[in-house]
């Protein structure tokens, strides 16, 4: 089976959904163009304002080395994790203090920009911040030739006229597309969204999460340099924050919305899709695994649409959407089954149940809820490597 991995993004081609975030790994035109080599389907370059930023270091660390050691053992003893799964993973996410680009602005358009543009690939600009800013940025970006503009909202103060007012004003400057890349900080995001709706073409979600701090317990001083040693967190450790925000923008919109946060798998990408998102971006899988991460996401997407019968993206694209329930789902106790022909007696549920409700008694070798004791939580159905527990749930 042929599969479509292509996409229109408002209109921007791309070869798949795959795109490169504002961050480090698009800091410049040369890791732009190892990006395409890697397979990425089209280009977001780093943030970029008036003044180049001054960025404090050291300014990125994983969390944290002794978890990520801890977490590596486990994974390879009990052999469900693929190790390569788990480098990206680090220790469930990343903690930076980066900025906007530390390069001139005029940097980008003589040479940045182009170099980008070489590679054939759809490029779009990351702008921040203020509208002045934003006004004087705009039409030179779009002169030097970018195909799309997304603007940052992580420094602007958290009020639905400011965002407003921003978009309206790139809207008045350029006639390329431009997508509002949302901040989690916000308290709705629906709110939000209709706030900047009627300017924008598209929305991209999530920003990072923070400030957080992170403290070497061996010299008690922060693992990052900037004021106060915070940070802001990214990975793993945000992408169900992440999809729930996609999700909440896909319901109140019919524009295009561009998932970020904690992808580093094809299925991490699907996640996003199924909840509404027309592409994906990446970033710290980047950091930790390379350029070559793009590719590798891109073909475990084109994997499970083939292997689950799909021709293209469009067959999955907002599935999930009307499964997310209003109400709670039930409120009594409902047992999970056992599937005997997937269980292997790993005894992965039994450790994992607070309730201790599942035993794997020697002579059967297979996992047994006792109905009385168990709550129904279902910890047990996510931590199975084989999903041989689940609940059965009406259609």
């Amino acid at each position: 089976m042929t599969v479509d991995l292509t996409v229109s993004l408002a209109g921007i081609p791309l070869r798949n959904p795959v795109l490169t975030a504002a961050g480090p790994m698009s800091r410049d035109g040369a890791t732009l163009v190892e990006a395409a080599r890697g397979g990425v389907g089209g280009l977001v370059a780093k943030t970029v304002s008036v003044e180049p930023a001054q960025v404090p270091r050291p300014n990125m660390q994983t969390l944290d080395r002794g978890q990520t050691q801890s977490f590596l053992a486990v994974a390879m003893q009990s052999r469900i994790v693929q190790l390569e799964r788990v480098k990206v993973q680090g220790a469930y996410g990343l903690l930076n203090h980066e900025l906007w680009s530390d390069k001139p602005y005029q940097l980008w358009l003589e040479h940045e920009y182009p170099l980008a543009k070489q590679t054939g690939l759809s490029l779009i600009a990351s702008l921040g911040y203020r509208p002045e800013e934003l006004r004087k940025l705009a039409p030179l970006v779009q002169k030097a030739g970018v195909d799309g503009i997304e603007f940052s909202t992580h420094y602007l103060e958290a009020n639905p006229e400011v965002f407003n007012q921003v978009a309206k004003t790139l809207k008045e400057c350029v006639d390329i597309p431009i997508f509002a890349k949302m901040s989690p900080h916000v308290r709705d995001l629906t709110v939000f969204t209709r706030a900047v709706e009627h300017y924008v073409d598209g929305f991209v979600a999530i920003n990072t999460l923070g400030p957080c701090l992170h403290v070497d317990i061996e010299t008690g001083r922060p693992l990052l340099g900037g004021p106060g040693g915070v940070g802001w967190l990214s990975g793993p450790a945000i992408k169900p924050l992440a999809v729930r925000c996609v999700a909440d923008i896909a319901r109140g919109t019919s524009k295009p919305v561009v998932g970020v946060g904690g992808i580093s798998t094809g299925g991490d990408a699907i996640e996003h899709i199924m909840c509404g998102a027309t592409a994906v971006e990446v970033c710290t899988a980047a950091i930790v695994e390379g350029p070559a991460v793009y590719g590798r996401i891109a073909e475990g997407i084109r994997t499970f649409l083939s292997e689950h019968g799909y021709d293209s993206l469009e067959d999955i694209r907002g599935a999930a959407l009307p499964h997310l329930p209003s109400a709670p789902l039930r409120l009594e106790s409902r047992p999970p089954q056992v599937d005997e022909h997937a269980c292997t007696g790993c005894g992965l549920c039994t450790r994992s149940c607070a309730y201790t409700a599942i035993t794997v008694p020697a002579e059967k070798g297979k996992a047994v809820v006792d109905t009385d004791r168990c709550y129904g939580c279902g910890l047990c159905t996510s931590i199975c490597p084989h999903r041989a527990l689940s609940f059965e749930e009406s259609s």
